[in-house]
């Protein structure tokens, strides 16, 4: 009995926890931005809905697509493994923005009301620990 009454508490504790972390990220909105001097893109991420933006003055309404369930299962594992705190300090695995080898890229989330930050990137290549995240974020554009 009493293993039959853990078992169910396991089951419905881990449950309780997969459902937190995916309302902590129809919470929370993720910017991805990139851009060089005749290049810019902005991808934002909110609510089972990613738009894309190409206007870098703003005067152009980004263009909103909804996100299938399991892209936004995979970006709630992907932003599960993120350490929040950390984004600001991560280094960049490459420098290629410096020279114009590539855009500037950064990410932008914004959690319980409290903005993170990343340092800049080149975009295509980002610090490992944000790169599931980034690319499943690019990719998200190109199959929109």
């Amino acid at each position: 009995m009493k293993t039959v009454l853990a078992l169910v508490a396991t089951v419905i504790l881990g449950s309780t926890c997969s459902d937190k972390n995916q309302s902590d990220l129809e919470n929370t909105v993720i910017e991805y931005s990139a851009n060089t001097r005749g290049f810019y893109q902005k991808i934002t991420v909110a609510n089972h809905k990613v738009s894309i933006s190409k206007d870098r003055n703003g005067t152009e309404k980004p263009t909103a697509t909804a996100i299938s369930d399991a892209d936004w299962k995979k970006l709630v594992t992907d932003f599960q493994t993120i350490e929040l705190d950390d984004l600001a300090t991560l280094k960049a695995p490459s420098e290629k923005r410096f020279h114009d080898g590539a855009a500037i890229a950064n990410l932008k989330i914004v959690h319980k009301e409290k903005t993170y930050q990343s340092t800049s990137f080149d975009h295509g290549t980002p610090p490992k620990e944000i790169e599931k995240l980034v690319n499943k974020i690019n990719a998200l554009v190109e199959t929109n």
